[in-house]
Order: C-alpha cells, then sequence, then structure tokens
C-alpha cells in the first residue's frame, strides 16, 4: 500500500497478534530482498470480488425473496439495494486499494449497513411503496453477511502474503538513534500492517540498535543549505526503494527543518510520514486541525461517561440476569458433575482486584482440588509464563473435568453473577490477583481504571499464549480506547474464541 501511512497502523490499531520468530524472520527478509523480487501491490482481485459480493449479495436476495412473496417491482428493488449498496460503500472508500483487505472487523460493514436500512426506508417513504418493512429486511439481511465473510477471507489472504513478506510498503525510518530504534522495534514486533524497515537515517552519532542498515547520517543540527537534508535521505531512499520516509518524533527533526525536509521529498515525489511517539492510541481518538498555521493532532480523551457507559451497564446487568436465566440447567450440570468427579465445593471464590484497586470475591466453578492454593508455592518453579500471572499448561492440581471446563471457558460462567452485581462487567481486562497488584508499576495500575471483565481483547488475541507485556498492551488498549461499539465487537469475536480454545489452560 503506497501513500501516506495508515495512521491506525502507526498508533497502534484495533488487533494484536503474537511476537514469534516466524513472523520476524519474514519481515528481516522484506527488509533486505531487492523490491523486484517480492510484490508490493495486492493482488488485482480483491476489488473485483468485493464488488462483486456486494452487487450479489445485495441485489439476488432481494429479487429472490420479493418474487416468492408476489411483491411488485422485484428486479427494480433488486437493482435499487445492489446499487445502493455499492455506492455508499464506494463513498465510504470500502473499495480503495488501501482499504480493502486491512481490517476483519465486522462494526464497518455494520455502520454501512445501517446507513444503508435508513437511505432504502427514506427511498420508500418517497417513492410510496408499500412492501413490507420485515420482508424488506429480510431481503437486505444477506448483504452484511455476505460482504463480512468476503472481508475476512480477502484478509486472510492478505495477512498469509505478509508473512511471506509480501505487499509490503517498504519505509526509510528517521530520526534519533534512540526514536528511530522505538519505530523500528514497534513495526517488526506486529504483522497486522504492511510496513516492512528497510533503513534507517540516524540523526546525530549514537549508535543504532535495530537490525536495519544506516542508509545515512545527519548532522544534529540543522545545515545551513537548503537541501542539506533532503540529498542524503532522497538517495538513501532511492537505493533502497523506500516508498515512504517516516520521520521519528525528536526534537532534533520538527519546525524549520522538518518544513524544509517535507518540500525537499515532495518535490522529488517521496511521500513523508510522522510517528508522533504515541502507542496503542486508536485512530477514533485522533483528530487533525490546525492553529496559526501549525499543523496539530489533537488526542481525545478516553471515555469515561456518557450514553456509553450508561449503554454498557445496561448490557452488563440484563446480559448477566439473562444468562443466569437461561444457562440455569447448563449450571446444575456442571455444578453436578464437579462435585461428584472430586470433593470439594462446586464453586470456587476468590479475592479479585477491580476497578479503582477494591478487592472483590469472584466466582468461577472448581477446577481444582481443594489444596491447590497451598501447593502453588511448591510450582513456582514451573510457571510458563514471563509475567507476574502464574500459568502451567499441564498443572496437577486441574481435575479432569477441570480441564474440559478451562478448555471450553465454562468455568466462567458463575462470573455473571459478579457482572449482576457490578464488580465485573461482560468485556474488559482480566481482574488480577492481589499480590499481582502488589507488584504493579504505574503503567500496569492503570489497566485498574475500568471495572475488569469475563471476556477482553486478552482472549480473542491468545489468551495464556500471550506474554506478560502483550497482555498488557492489550489491556491498556482496551482502557484507553473503550467505546460500546468495540464492547459489541469483542463479544462477538469471543464465541470464536472460545470455540477455537487457544491459549485455554
Amino acid at each position: 500500500m503506497n501513500g501516506v501511512v495508515n495512521v491506525d497502523t502507526c498508533l497502534g490499531g484495533y488487533m494484536w497478534h503474537a511476537r514469534t520468530t516466524e513472523t520476524n524472520s519474514a519481515r528481516t527478509k522484506a527488509s533486505s530482498r531487492p523490491a523486484h523480487l517480492h510484490s508490493r501491490a495486492k493482488a488485482r482481485w480483491y476489488p473485483a470480488a468485493a464488488l462483486a459480493v456486494d452487487v450479489l449479495g445485495a441485489g439476488l436476495p432481494t429479487a429472490l425473496i420479493l418474487r416468492v412473496e408476489r411483491q411488485p417491482y422485484a428486479s427494480a428493488g433488486a437493482v435499487v439495494a445492489a446499487l445502493a449498496w455499492t455506492g455508499l460503500r464506494a463513498l465510504r472508500r470500502r473499495y480503495a486499494a488501501r482499504e480493502l483487505g486491512e481490517s476483519r472487523g465486522s462494526l464497518p460493514v455494520l455502520h454501512d449497513w445501517l446507513i444503508l436500512l435508513g437511505v432504502l426506508a427514506v427511498v420508500r417513504a418517497a417513492a410510496d411503496l408499500h412492501h413490507p418493512p420485515l420482508l424488506c429486511l429480510a431481503a437486505l439481511l444477506p448483504s452484511p453477511v455476505l460482504t463480512l465473510i468476503c472481508t475476512k477471507l480477502t484478509w486472510h489472504h492478505l495477512v498469509a502474503a505478509r508473512r511471506e513478506a509480501q505487499v509490503v510498503t517498504r519505509v526509510l525510518v528517521l530520526g534519533e538513534p534512540h526514536a528511530a530504534d522505538d519505530v523500528a522495534e514497534h513495526l517488526a514486533g506486529r504483522t497486522d500492517h504492511p510496513y516492512v524497515v528497510v533503513g534507517v537515517v540516524a540523526i546525530g552519532d549514537g549508535p543504532v540498535r535495530t537490525g536495519a542498515p544506516v542508509a545515512a547520517r545527519l548532522g544534529a543540527l540543522m545545515p545551513e543549505a537548503a537541501d542539506g537534508d533532503t540529498t542524503p535521505v532522497l538517495a538513501a531512499a532511492r537505493r533502497l526503494e523506500a516508498d515512504v520516509v517516516l520521520v521519528a518524533a525528536g526534537a532534533r527533526m520538527a519546525g524549520e527543518r522538518l518544513r524544509r525536509l517535507s518540500w525537499g521529498l515532495h518535490d522529488a515525489g517521496t511521500e513523508l510520514a510522522l510517528a508522533p511517539g504515541l502507542v496503542e492510541c486508536a485512530v477514533k481518538r485522533l483528530e487533525t486541525t490546525s492553529a496559526a498555521g501549525m499543523a496539530l493532532l489533537r488526542v481525545a480523551p478516553p471515555v469515561r461517561g456518557g450514553v456509553q457507559q450508561v449503554l454498557k451497564s445496561v448490557m452488563d446487568r440484563a446480559g448477566a440476569a439473562l444468562g443466569l436465566l437461561v444457562l440455569s440447567p447448563l449450571f446444575l450440570t456442571i455444578g453436578a458433575a464437579v462435585r461428584l468427579t472430586s470433593p470439594g465445593p462446586v464453586f470456587y471464590r476468590q479475592i479479585r482486584i477491580g476497578q479503582g484497586r477494591s478487592p472483590f470475591v469472584m466466582w468461577k466453578f472448581r477446577t481444582m482440588y481443594v489444596d491447590a492454593d497451598a501447593r502453588k508455592a511448591a510450582l513456582s518453579h514451573a510457571n510458563e509464563h514471563d509475567g507476574l500471572m502464574f500459568k502451567m499448561r499441564r498443572d496437577p492440581r486441574v481435575t479432569r473435568v477441570g480441564r474440559l471446563l478451562r478448555r471450553t471457558s465454562l468455568d466462567e460462567l458463575p462470573q455473571l453473577i459478579n457482572v449482576l452485581l457490578g464488580s465485573m462487567s461482560l468485556v474488559g481486562p482480566r481482574p488480577p490477583l492481589p499480590e499481582e497488584v502488589a507488584r504493579y508499576g504505574d503503567v500496569e495500575l492503570r489497566r485498574l481504571t475500568v471495572r475488569p471483565g469475563m471476556t477482553g481483547l486478552w482472549q480473542i488475541s491468545g489468551r495464556s499464549d500471550l506474554s506478560w507485556d502483550e497482555t498488557i498492551e492489550l489491556d491498556l488498549h482496551y482502557v484507553d480506547n473503550w467505546s460500546f461499539t468495540s464492547d459489541v465487537d469483542v463479544m462477538a469475536r469471543t464465541f470464536r474464541a472460545v470455540v477455537d480454545g487457544r491459549g485455554a489452560y
């Protein structure tokens, strides 16, 4: 993807992937491989497939349902539905090369569909049509489903291509050594973006730790010549065939010096992007503005109140009450299995730390033998987690039924009681133990500014397979970028994570 670097990618984005040796190896290959040996453009079938799916997904069901129900204007209605759906998505730039395949999220598709319903409702009223509303809704329902399936298939294809160092954007990072290192390492640690660092232009004489080659060095002070910075940067970009020059935030490349560099790069047809140094900040919180001719990047504060919080509370309490009612037969079945297969109580109650460092009693189905807590210290040497949490794949304290409950996450269901009481939420960071919180620093304590949840980004991203740093990143992303719609998206994706069972032990 050529052009200006996607802000969501530079600042964190919605999705994370675990860091693996295989992934970093692929990124290194892309950094060192000549540009002509790998494709840097997306597959040509992406826009054609997306357009065809949208046209057929909106037009065919509409025509079939209206004809089966013997409604008038079936063919015309199908054409209008197909044109409205594709036109709307085109206006929202869903077919743009830089957008196709970059997200597998369901919320953009849902937003588009809701707008489509509003547009067609206005058309229906203006044309004085009398098709039953529920029939029209049923006819339009397949379109977002098929679009979402196409979006996810495209996303999977694009991710697979990037693991093979295909469809990448070659980036030349420019900045002070420590800032350039941070940007390069952050980009190399994730696979949900197209950017591959092929070189570094360092400002000053400090060492550069990243594995990318140092293509050039600039002086610490602004050169007197107008093209003093531009000439070596352009030479490095052309030699490495870089698509974008990414400037890492720093005092030595700002103001007049940065303006001169931008002039030189743009006059030569080379793209320039800025990395302000923010991480885990969703694009929806960013707003570009200006004051006195100076470009500003406004970062909106996290949502902590208002209508969205009210909706979250209503969803939590209503969802918990409904879940307890509907799942009561399952509760009885699991309780009987726990009680009959090992001595001890059905439920396990444990003190956890919630919002504002307030302790509460968390409920779970018992999955371990009754002496599990007493045996934990003896197993500390077998901890397979790199952080403050204790995790062990084949924990001898887990019962036979407990392994099944953990694999399916059914042991977590009693936490609906905590949600109903208000000490937990359906979605949020996992509630930590008191001994873990006692060892928290300022960064980790920030995850306690919201209510803990039964599920969250940690569960749909690998659960216990995540490293401690990745777990903290996910929690902080949730805390700072929360919204009601993101909660809905997490819950929708939780089902697949539970069925998959990856990282559950």
